[in-house]
């Protein structure tokens, strides 16, 4: 009676229920004969494949959920493709005839009389308007809502089997549930369109006519030839980005392609929250102007502002490897159940990082790692937190097809220091602390090093473009969205300045005034006496640690002047502002105070060294 309601025959929902329990059955033998996780990963696999579009939808959309399956299943999953044989022409004419309303001939002054692609869902045929326009018509398969449905429903049936068999956790259904849901916008056209357009409103700008520069195209939509099964966009010519040949013909710049699809990717994710979830080289061109295309926006996902703030601090506690900032960002996100021992997770995040030399920025590398962790301790994570893991894969596996070296995570660090120091939110102001300065109140002088050497970039940049009088940047040059906006630097300067200078800042304060101190000591001992009664060969070696501390803050020093000289105005006002505060003041004297009380103690000791040092070279040279 429930087939019957939504409009399924008995035989077809019997003979479903027939062919999914004979496959799971065998599914059941093999899970017996197999101790090997990796090859039960595998038969499962195959099993999803022979059940058809829904279980490799499912299967594909389950690849992403290691709060589900295990690392194994994970990646056994991810090697899913959508291998559907195309169906008949003739169905496919009758359906965009019986959807528009007309003959095949009153539509379309012609139509290819074969699929130019075919999926899971539909195919895509092309032809022209009478018009002369060049479209694209997706036409959905037959009867993809009531199979749909019957293979959801039936699922519940056989869902208990396949979580014993992948050893899947106790969510499953519930996380199967939301799958379906996205199925079911894929399968409406209209919302799919409706996708599309949102998108071009926000990302698309540029194309083959921008003067030769890359671009972001959606293509458009036709609504007078668009229904819920019925998809007609501009068709777009384009190279896919696997064909590194085609490519190499049109003499197309791949750093820039991939710096633009990046730049795309990294806004739809930490700026809008509206994000294509499925950017693989199938659904991603290169057109022969050099801009890049995008297809297919069925699968869409849209995420409030505090997973995107989440999603920067996160990456920035894995940048800093700190296991527990880690783990209490999975338990604010609400990915980590009440009462789960954060400590315990931040131990096992501690581990599964490994030393410094196992350090992935791949991105799939450092999913690898978190595998584990998130099935161990029974995460759960948000659906649309499931299509960002998918969409970062997708991204950088299609930009690997661009340039085998690519690494999202690293390629990313430069834009979320942008919007570190662009936003001036509280929460944003946090995290950019949290880069550049410890739990314990020192600072992390490196880190430091690299941001003011990256921003002082800048103004080397802006000097060779202006001496190439082109106005073009080099191929080899920073991209445009990689460069920082000064004022908005200035303005995250001061507000550090004054989290430093306030109450909450002491420790800081404390440990700024000792490296004042070391470095200050470096100078005294390595410029005003330097080793010239060492034996030969030892001077390196006794004094590199004190080279080294001088030459990173002369090269500081050099950098903060650099940048200091992309916005003279600003930065001055600013520093004008800081040092007329009485905080300021009183840290300066504090500064001068300990310098003072530290030379007492280092001009005699040093003097007593370097003493001691012609002692022993008179003696060595008697001798």
């Amino acid at each position: 009676m429930l087939f019957a309601d939504r409009g399924f025959g008995p035989f077809l929902a019997l003979y479903r229920a027939a062919t999914i329990s004979f496959h799971v059955m065998k599914l059941t033998i093999w899970h017996l004969l197999l101790g090997d996780v990796h090859k039960r990963a595998e038969k499962f696999r195959e099993t999803l494949i022979r059940l058809g579009p829904f279980y490799i939808k499912l299967g594909q959309a389950l690849s992403t959920r290691p709060d589900i399956l295990p690392n194994a299943y994970c990646q056994e999953l991810s090697k899913l493709q959508d291998q559907i044989p195309p169906f008949p022409t003739r169905i496919a004419v009758r359906t965009i005839e019986s959807q528009l309303g007309a003959r095949i001939s009153d539509l379309f002054a012609d139509i290819s009389p074969e699929p130019i692609a075919a999926a899971s869902l539909g195919q895509v045929y092309k032809a022209h308007l009478h018009s002369g326009e060049l479209v694209a018509v997706k036409v959905q398969r037959p009867g993809m809502t009531p199979l749909l449905t019957l293979d959801a429903l039936l699922f519940h049936m056989i869902g208990g089997q396949l979580k014993r068999f992948a050893k899947a956790r106790k969510d499953l259904l519930v996380a199967v549930n939301e799958i379906v849901r996205h199925m079911f916008d894929e399968i409406d056209y209209v919302l799919e369109g409706g996708n599309a357009e949102r998108f071009a409103t926000l990302y698309s700008h540029g194309g083959n006519n921008c003067g030769g520069g890359t671009g972001i195209i959606v293509p458009k939509v036709y609504w007078n030839y668009t229904r819920k099964s019925i998809l007609t966009l501009e068709w777009i010519d384009g190279i896919k980005l696997t064909d590194a040949e085609r490519i190499a013909k049109a003499n197309l710049n791949r750093k820039r392609m991939i710096d633009e699809g990046l730049y795309c990717s990294l806004r739809q994710l930490l700026e809008e929250g509206f994000f294509h979830a499925d950017p693989h080289p199938g659904n991603l061109v290169a057109t022969e102007g050099g801009s890049l295309a995008y297809f297919d926006f069925g699968m869409m996902g849209d995420i409030p502002r505090h997973y995107r703030v989440g999603l920067i601090q996160m990456l920035v506690h894995y940048v800093n490897r700190d296991s527990l900032g880690l783990a209490n960002d999975f338990h604010s996100l609400g990915f980590v159940p009440e009462g789960t021992d954060l400590h315990a997770v931040a131990d096992a995040l501690h581990v599964s990082f490994g030393d410094g030399r196992r350090q992935s920025n791949d991105f799939q590398g450092v999913m690898n790692h978190l595998y584990d962790v998130m099935y161990e301790f029974n995460f759960s994570l948000p659906p649309d937190y499931a299509l960002v893991i998918r969409a970062l894969g997708s991204l950088e596996g299609t930009a690997k097809a661009l340039d085998p070296d690519f690494k999202v995570i690293e390629s990313a660090y430069p834009f979320v220091i942008g919007r570190l120091l662009e936003d001036p939110s509280p929460d944003m102001r946090k995290i950019l602390r949290q880069l550049l300065i410890c739990d314990d109140g020192s600072i992390r002088w490196n880190r430091l090093e690299r941001l003011i050497a990256a921003i002082s970039e800048q103004s080397s940049g802006s000097s060779n473009k202006s001496e190439d009088g082109s106005g073009e940047i080099s191929a080899g040059s920073t991209a445009s969205w990689r460069s920082f906006d000064m004022h908005s630097v200035v303005a995250a300067t001061e507000d550090l300045f004054n989290f430093i200078l306030s109450r909450k800042g002491w420790r800081v304060r404390v440990f700024l005034v000792q490296d004042i101190i070391k470095a200050s000591d470096a100078f005294l001992q390595e410029a005003t006496f330097p080793g010239i009664f060492d034996e030969e060969g030892t001077t390196v070696e006794l004094h590199s640690e004190r080279s080294k501390m001088i030459r990173r803050v002369v090269h500081g020093v050099r950098s903060f002047r650099q940048a200091i000289s992309l916005a003279p105005d600003a930065w001055t006002a600013m520093l004008f502002r800081t040092l007329l505060k009485p905080e300021s003041q009183k840290f300066i004297l504090d500064v001068f105070l300990a310098l003072a009380m530290n030379s007492c103690y280092k001009i005699p000791e040093t003097s007593w060294i370097c003493m001691s040092r012609f002692l022993n070279y008179l003696d060595r040279q008697d001798r």
